[in-house]
């Protein structure tokens, strides 16, 4: 699945990764709680590189495509149904584990309560 909505930005080498990360911002408006849906395609064999959630903890969902997402040095799984939370002061890096394909995940951030 897919979720292309809008027009996109495109961010290459995101936090010191590999390759080019697609993101479209699919939230218009005020949804308090949430602060953003991000809808994100990563490029084949591409990376994000390691990062500290420190504004909103987050989920990311995956899509479509094989990856793995790394929190705290912790492999996940990242594919079709996959969710992983990050909650704040977690490092999460992505990769792109298909040399062929893109990876597609959504990010959800949201205000602490």
């Amino acid at each position: 699945m897919r979720l292309e909505k809008g027009v996109p930005a495109r961010r290459a080498a995101l936090f010191g990764g590999t390759g080019e990360v697609t993101v479209w911002s699919l939230l218009t408006g005020s949804a308090e709680p949430f602060t953003a849906v991000l809808s994100c395609a990563l490029e084949p064999g591409g990376s994000v590189g390691a990062h500290v959630q420190d504004e909103f903890p987050e989920i990311v969902v995956g899509l479509d495509g094989d990856g793995e997402a790394t929190v705290d040095g912790a492999p996940l799984a990242l594919g079709p149904g996959d969710v992983v939370h990050l909650p704040l002061r977690a490092v999460l890096t992505l990769r792109n584990r298909s040399h062929e394909a893109p990876l597609y995940y959504l990010i959800i951030k949201a205000r602490q309560p």
